[in-house]
């Protein structure tokens, strides 16, 4: 009787604290982000141009977009198109109880969970979709008046709250889908494509890639649901669970986490010519994540030109990082500001196995903007290579840009020819043991763990 009463307990102070980020992260949808004009604008490798004869701003909200020509006019669309089309993952409530604990919501401490999510579905986005794909249905969420929504979810929140406190329980209201336009074989094939790869970041413990999965592999390296996890630690929980991903359908790609800031060529060439779970021959695409510090307490603006370099490459997947005390998604910038999705946005539980799930709040209606100078030093940056040739040319490309971004003797990570056993390092990547990290990570990890941010 004493436990039940401790869960309703838990389950109360869950409500309290889901109603509370929520109300304080509400604003992220209502605020509008202004784009300059006269600068080029750079998302996950593509560029656009808003240049006009005008000077000044405009938002991305479609407040002023009738001020601009036809042909300027189409190039912010496709913008908007693409930027709505990546998947957005952010806090949840009323998911299925995680496993050793009472939370059913992530709110305040998931925050890196959810940007190491971004960055594996954008990875996956470019293995099943490629990068030309866009969401047929994107531009549709801006009549949406998103205002409204967030104010009603807080109500709805609120409400829930109250019903939790009178031992009721308020019926879960999915917005109704889109009606379904009449698309073509590609187009429903790339649909299909789309909703499963969502499905896979599921907040259910069946997920593949879902919160509870990510904190079981995190439980094996001392972190616990409700921990602050940081972006190292992420990149190996990834890892681990796309090694551990049953679909066939995941079979073809795998993860390589660079050590020590260095990508050892043949460990990751020997991860893509690994067979798969079949037994058949044939190579992996490979998501490559590099933990990295871009300087000692605060970033060092040095920096920002290889950042700057690094998300105009369309084989990059983003970068895990954020500014003290908050995790972002950075998929892009303008000028000295970095382009981000924003996790901290508390959302109701959505069941991603029943057919035709709403799809709406997996995507963000509008993008955000940061001065790259307030972005935390410690941050993860993923890149996708279909091929081992895919591989070997972005490292080609990616090395130029270290040494010519790099004023200091050291570039901020490297690329090196053959094995890490081949530098004295104990364990061969294609034969980890049981535990989520080896002996040799677990030491490397707790100098990444002392320097990560704490997150809220």
């Amino acid at each position: 009787m004493e436990a039940t009463g401790t869960d309703e307990v838990e389950k109360i102070k869950s409500k309290f604290m889901s109603a509370w980020h929520n109300m304080k992260y509400s604003w992220v949808l209502k605020t509008k982000t202004y784009f300059s004009r006269n600068s080029p604008v750079f998302l996950l490798g593509k560029c656009y141009h808003f240049k006009t004869e005008e000077s000044g701003e405009l938002s991305t909200d479609g407040s002023n977009f009738d001020k601009i020509s036809t042909e300027i006019s189409g190039n912010v669309e496709e913008f908007r198109k693409d930027f709505i089309s990546r998947i957005w993952l952010t806090y949840r409530e009323e998911f299925p109880q995680i496993k050793g604990s009472a939370l059913t919501t992530d709110c305040g401490w998931g925050c890196t969970l959810r940007t190491g999510q971004m960055l594996l579905a954008q990875g996956l986005m470019l293995h099943f979709l490629g990068r030309a794909w866009v969401w047929p249905e994107a531009l549709d969420m801006e009549s949406c008046d998103w205002e409204s929504w967030t104010s009603s979810t807080v109500r709805k929140l609120t409400a829930s709250l109250e019903a939790s406190l009178t031992a009721e329980r308020d019926p879960k209201v999915l917005a109704r889908p889109p009606a379904r336009r009449d698309w073509d074989g590609t187009e429903k094939r790339n649909e299909v494509y789309h909703r499963k790869i969502i499905s896979w970041f599921g907040d259910s413990p069946l997920a593949a890639f879902g919160l509870h999965q990510l904190i079981e592999y995190g439980k094996k390296s001392g972190k616990m649901a409700g921990d602050w996890y940081g972006p190292a630690v992420v990149a190996h929980i990834l890892r681990k669970a796309v090694e551990e991903a049953r679909d066939p359908e995941l079979q073809g790609v795998t993860v390589y986490v660079a050590q020590d800031c260095t990508v050892y060529s043949s460990d990751v060439i020997d991860r893509q010519c690994s067979l798969v779970d079949s037994g058949k021959a044939g190579t992996k695409a490979v998501i490559i994540l590099v933990p990295v510090r871009l300087g000692g307490e605060r970033t060092n603006t040095d920096y920002l030109e290889f950042v700057k370099g690094i998300l105009s490459l369309e084989y990059c997947v983003g970068i895990i990082g954020g500014k003290p005390k908050q995790s972002y998604y950075f998929a892009g910038f303008q000028d000295d500001s970095l382009i981000y999705m924003d996790p901290h946005y508390c959302q109701s539980f959505v069941d991603v196995s029943i057919k035709d799930f709403p799809l709406e709040s997996f995507h963000c209606p509008s993008p955000k903007k940061m001065s790259f100078k307030k972005m935390d030093p410690s941050c993860t940056i993923g890149f996708y290579c279909r091929t081992v040739q895919d591989f070997e040319k972005a490292s080609e490309e990616i090395t130029k840009m270290l040494k010519s971004s790099s004023k200091e003797k050291y570039p901020l990570f490297t690329f090196v020819k053959g094995h890490s056993r081949d530098y004295d390092f104990a364990s061969s990547p294609l034969h980890e043991e049981n535990d989520l990290f080896s002996e040799d990570e677990k030491k490397r990890l707790k100098r990444f763990s002392t320097e990560e941010f704490v997150l809220l």
